[in-house]
């Protein structure tokens, strides 16, 4: 009854509070550029903190951050760490599938922010054009952040990673910071429960390695907490 009435409470208050932050979302796009990314990071801050102290959940961050920019590999299990990213990392450049671009307001927000549309059914020129924002976000300094599984995956199960992440890998030329987490349990249902989320920040992995090493070294690393 408990993580019931927890999570009752919690979408009420998250989800009404977001609301206040699409309006100030939209605002902050007609103001220009360097205004949206205060409201998006508040919006993602404001959920760690329902996160909780509404529901319960710690969150406990283990690892190091490389000062200079490099490709962040994250497990996905829940929406959990698609909302939290910009928390546990400093403004970052997430790669998000192109259908979410299609969103009405969300997708002219995200690019602002400065989320990148991975365009995997349309050819050589969207490539390119992804390519091409990726390296120019990189070389001002942030992070880049991929889920490289590219869908949400139950814990507990281990899916290989999509055939786009040694390709961007490669292109890229950064090194791989894998991120473990173990979100699922406690996030991933109707009734959230309390408990310990933990975001294991692994040891970065150098650019230059053959696709099968890249992409066995950081599957082995993100499900290290896939228990």
């Amino acid at each position: 009854m408990g993580s019931v009435i927890r999570s009752l409470v919690f979408y009420g208050v998250f989800y009404g509070l977001t609301v206040f932050w699409v309006i100030a979302a939209m605002i902050a796009l007609a103001l220009g550029p360097h205004a949206l990314p205060k409201v998006a990071d508040s919006w993602s801050a404001m959920h760690r903190h329902c996160v909780e102290g509404i529901l319960g959940i710690r969150i406990v961050e283990e690892g190091e951050r490389p000062q200079e920019a490099v490709l962040y590999a994250f497990k996905h299990e829940s929406f959990f760490e698609a909302i939290d990213i910009a928390v546990s990392l400093h403004r970052p450049v997430i790669f998000a599938k192109q259908e979410l671009f299609s969103i009405p307001g969300w997708g002219r927000a995200a690019k602002a922010y400065g989320a990148v549309p991975v365009a995997r059914n349309d050819g050589a020129r969207a490539l390119r054009s992804m390519i091409a924002q990726a390296r120019s976000y990189a070389s001002s300094g942030r992070p880049l952040a991929i889920f490289p599984e590219g869908t949400r995956v139950p814990h507990g199960q281990r899916k290989r990673l999509s055939s786009g992440f040694a390709g961007l890998y490669k292109v890229l030329g950064l090194a791989v910071v894998p991120v473990a987490l173990d979100s699922g349990p406690l996030y991933h249902r109707v009734w959230k429960r309390r408990g310990t989320i933990t975001l294991r920040f692994g040891e970065p992995i150098p650019p230059g390695l053959p696709r099968a090493e890249i992409e066995a070294r950081v599957h082995e690393a993100i499900n290290e907490l896939n228990g």
